[in-house]
C-alpha cells in the first residue's frame, strides 16, 4: 500500500505499490439450488488515488468494471439454474413495486431506484438490497440529515410492507459526491454495479464513466493525473438525454520521447475510442463526452481564467485523482485562483468585440444571404422556364420581361423586392452604405419570405405548362418511333394515329420482333394523352407516361440498330484472292473498296457506282470516313448486282478473285 500522506483537504500524490490480486464475484443464492458465483479476471495494475485507506484499489475496479462488460443482464439470465431466474423474476417485481411507491412521494427528488448486489455479510445473504438515491440540491426547509432520516422512516416502511426481507440504502446525491472528494470511491464502485428500475440518468453516468475509468488507468497509469465528471450531471440539471461529460488531465511534465502536443493526441485519440468501447459494453452509446487536458495547458487555463476550467474546478467530481484536482478546486473555494490583469483585460474587450461582430454578421445576411436566397431561386424559375440563367444584374428585366409581361403569370411588385436586395447589397459593397439596422434586416428577411412563397407558385405555374409540353413531346416521339419502325419494315403513308398503333402490333408485337410489353406502354402513352385533354391527369401519372414513352422509345431504337446492323452486312461482299481477304461496302452510289482486311493498317478506297455498274472516281479513303458514311445510313439500300461489278473486282483483285458466302 502507499504511504500515508498529509491530508489538506484533498489527497496528496502518492507513489503507486504493488498490486493485491483480489477477485470481485456476484454470488446468487437459492434454497433449492447450489449458489452460483460469476468470478470476474484479476486485474494487472493497482494505481493509486489519494489516500490509500480511502481509496478501493484499481485491480478491484477492473475487476468490477470487466464483470460488468462480460455478463450482462441478458446472459445472466440466460446461464442462470430455473429456480434462480424465477427468483430473480420475482425480486424485481418487488424492486418494481417499491419504485412506484417512492416515485408517488418523491418523484421531484428521486433520481434512482435500483437493485444492489447482494450483501457480503453472510447473515444477510437472503435479504434484498435497494437503494434509492435522492436529489437534495436544493434541500432548503430541512437539513440534509433531516431530510435522510424522514425520507427512510417512509421509504422503509414501503420496503417491510412489500417484503420484510428487504433492505433499502437511502443515499443522498451530496454523499456520492462528498465521497469522490474524500477519495472514498466504494460508494460510486457500489452504484455503478446495480441494476437500475428508474433512472434520470445519474447510475448510467457512473456506470459508463467507472468502465471507462478502469480502462484508462489499465492502460494509462503513470500518465493520468485526474478523470472527473462534470457537466448537468454534477450541476443537479441531468436527464436520461444528458452527455455524460468527462475531463481527463494527462501529465506531460515528464514526456521526453515526443512532443506534449504529440503526447496530447496520441492519448486522446485512444481514450476517446475507450470511451466508444465503454459505451457498446454498457449499452450506453453514444453519450460520453470525453475532453482531454495536457497539465500544463490546464494550469495556463487556469491562470487566463478559462470559464470552461473555472466551471470545471466548481462542479467537477473526481472519480480518480492523484491530488491535482481536488487542490485546485480547494484553492477556488477558498478564493485564491484570481484571474490575471491580462485576463480581465481580455474578458472586458470581448463586449466590445462581440457586438462588432453581431454588426457584421447582420451586414452579411443583409449583403450576401438574403441577397442569394431570393437571387437563386428566380435564376432556377428562368431556368425551369427554358432561359439559360442570367448575371445577377439582369434577372430582375427577364424575370419581368418573361413572367410579367409575356406570360403574365408575376406580379411586378416582387420583381421590385429582388431589384431592392440587389440595391441594397451594392450600397453596402461599395460603401455608399454603411452600416445595416437590424429593423432593415427584418424587412429584408420578410420581403425575401414572401418572395419565397410566391415563387413556389410561379414554380407550379411554369410546371403545370411544362408538363403539357411535354405530354406533347412524348406522343409526338412515340408516333414518330412508330412511324419508322414501319417505314424501316416496309410500311409507309399510314396517315391516321390508330391505324398506325394497329400496324405495329399487327407486324412487329405479334411477329416477335419487339417485346409484347411494349403495346401496353404505348396503350398507356396514347391514354394519357387523352386524360390531359381531359384534364384529369395527375402529376404522379404524367411522370409515369413520360417513363413508359422513355423505355417504349428505347425498345424500337434497340430493334430498329438490330435491323440496320443486318441490312448493312448485306452492303459487303467478302471475295478472297490467293491467301488474301478483301471487302466491298456498296452503299447507294457510293462504294468502299477494303483490299486486305487483316491487314495491320487497311487500305482503304472509296468512289461511285454509275448506272452500269462501274466503279469510278476510286481515291485513297480512311476508317473514319467508312465509319462515318456506314452511321449515315438509317435504312440502307437494296442493292442489285450486275454483270460489270464482277468485272471491276477482277480489275482490283486478279482474274483469281472468289467470292465467299455465309462468312
Amino acid at each position: 500500500m502507499a504511504k500515508k500522506t498529509k491530508k489538506s483537504g484533498n489527497t496528496a500524490k502518492a507513489k503507486p505499490s504493488k498490486a493485491r490480486k483480489p477477485s470481485f464475484s456476484i454470488t446468487l443464492a437459492d434454497k433449492k439450488q447450489p449458489a452460483k458465483t460469476i468470478t470476474a479476471p484479476e486485474s494487472k495494475k493497482t494505481p493509486k488515488s489519494g489516500d490509500s485507506k480511502k481509496s478501493l484499489s484499481a485491480s478491484t475496479v477492473g475487476a468490477v468494471s470487466e464483470a460488468q462488460a462480460q455478463f450482462s443482464e441478458a446472459e445472466l439470465l440466460k446461464n442462470l439454474p430455473p429456480g434462480t431466474k424465477e427468483k430473480l423474476e420475482e425480486i424485481k417485481k418487488k424492486i418494481e413495486k417499491l419504485k412506484d411507491k417512492v416515485l408517488a412521494k418523491f418523484e421531484t427528488y428521486t433520481m434512482s431506484v435500483a437493485l444492489l448486489p447482494p450483501p457480503k455479510d453472510e447473515k444477510l445473504k437472503n435479504k434484498i438490497s435497494a437503494m434509492v438515491l435522492i436529489d437534495d440540491s436544493d434541500s432548503k426547509k430541512l437539513n440534509k440529515l433531516e431530510l435522510k432520516d424522514k425520507i427512510i422512516k417512509i421509504v422503509d416502511g414501503y420496503a417491510k410492507n412489500i417484503d420484510k426481507e428487504m433492505l433499502v440504502d437511502v443515499v443522498l446525491i451530496s454523499e456520492v459526491w462528498q465521497s469522490c472528494f474524500d477519495g472514498k470511491y466504494e460508494l460510486i464502485e457500489t452504484i455503478s454495479l446495480s441494476a437500475p428500475v428508474y433512472d434520470n440518468g445519474i447510475i448510467a453516468a457512473i456506470k459508463i464513466s467507472e468502465i471507462h475509468k478502469t480502462m484508462v488507468l489499465k492502460k494509462f497509469e503513470k500518465y493520468i493525473v485526474s478523470y472527473v465528471l462534470a457537466g448537468s450531471l454534477t450541476q443537479g440539471r441531468a436527464t436520461p438525454q444528458s452527455d455524460v461529460d468527462v475531463f481527463i488531465v494527462i501529465d506531460d511534465t515528464d514526456v521526453k520521447k515526443m512532443t506534449r502536443v504529440e503526447l496530447k493526441d496520441k492519448l486522446r485519440a485512444i481514450i476517446i475510442g475507450m470511451g466508444l468501447d465503454a459505451g457498446k459494453m454498457t449499452g450506453i452509446e453514444n453519450k460520453l463526452n470525453i475532453q482531454v487536458y495536457i497539465l500544463t495547458d490546464f494550469w495556463e487555463n487556469i491562470k487566463e481564467a478559462n470559464p470552461v476550467i473555472f466551471t470545471f474546478l466548481r462542479d467537477g467530481v473526481p472519480f480518480y485523482d492523484r491530488g491535482i484536482f481536488m487542490a485546485w478546486k480547494q484553492l477556488l473555494k477558498m478564493g485564491k485562483i484570481k484571474p490575471s490583469p491580462e485576463a480581465i483585460d481580455m474578458f472586458m474587450s470581448t463586449g466590445d468585440q462581440m457586438l462588432k461582430r453581431i454588426k457584421a454578421s447582420i451586414r452579411a445576411i443583409g449583403q450576401e444571404d438574403t441577397y442569394y436566397a431570393i437571387l437563386t431561386p428566380s435564376q432556377a424559375a428562368l431556368m425551369l422556364y427554358g432561359v439559360p440563367p442570367p448575371t445577377p444584374k439582369e434577372t430582375p428585366n427577364v424575370l419581368r420581361e418573361i413572367f410579367v409581361k409575356k406570360e403574365k403569370i408575376l406580379e411586378d411588385e416582387y420583381v421590385k423586392i429582388l431589384e431592392n436586395n440587389i440595391k441594397i447589397r451594392k450600397d453596402l459593397e461599395h460603401g455608399t452604405k454603411k452600416e445595416l439596422t437590424g429593423s432593415e434586416l427584418d424587412k429584408l428577411i420578410s420581403n425575401a419570405d414572401k418572395f419565397l412563397e410566391r415563387l413556389k407558385k410561379l414554380f407550379e405555374e411554369i410546371q403545370a405548362g411544362k408538363e403539357k409540353e411535354h405530354i406533347t413531346l412524348d406522343y409526338e416521339s412515340t408516333i414518330n418511333t412508330v412511324k419508322d419502325v414501319l417505314r424501316l419494315q416496309g410500311f409507309e403513308d399510314i396517315a391516321k394515329d390508330a391505324e398506325l398503333i394497329e400496324c405495329f402490333q399487327k407486324n412487329l408485337i405479334d411477329k416477335g420482333h419487339i417485346d409484347p410489353e411494349q403495346i401496353k406502354n404505348l396503350q398507356e402513352i396514347v391514354k394519357g394523352v387523352d386524360d390531359y385533354k381531359k384534364k384529369t391527369l395527375t402529376k404522379n401519372e404524367a411522370s409515369r407516361i413520360h417513363k413508359r414513352t422513355r423505355d417504349f422509345v428505347n425498345a424500337c431504337i434497340e430493334f430498329i440498330q438490330r435491323k440496320r446492323i443486318k441490312e448493312l452486312e448485306r452492303t459487303k461482299m467478302r471475295v478472297k484472292y490467293g491467301s488474301k481477304f478483301g471487302e466491298i461496302i456498296l452503299l447507294g452510289k457510293d462504294v468502299f473498296v477494303i483490299e486486305d482486311i487483316d491487314a495491320h493498317e487497311r487500305q482503304i478506297t472509296r468512289g461511285k457506282v454509275d448506272d452500269e455498274g462501274h466503279f469510278k472516281e476510286m481515291k485513297k479513303s480512311t476508317p473514319e470516313e467508312l465509319e462515318h458514311a456506314l452511321a449515315s445510313q438509317s435504312i440502307p439500300p437494296r442493292i442489285f448486282v450486275k454483270e460489270t461489278i464482277f468485272e471491276n473486282m477482277k480489275m482490283i483483285f486478279g482474274k483469281d478473285v472468289e467470292i465467299m458466302l455465309n462468312y
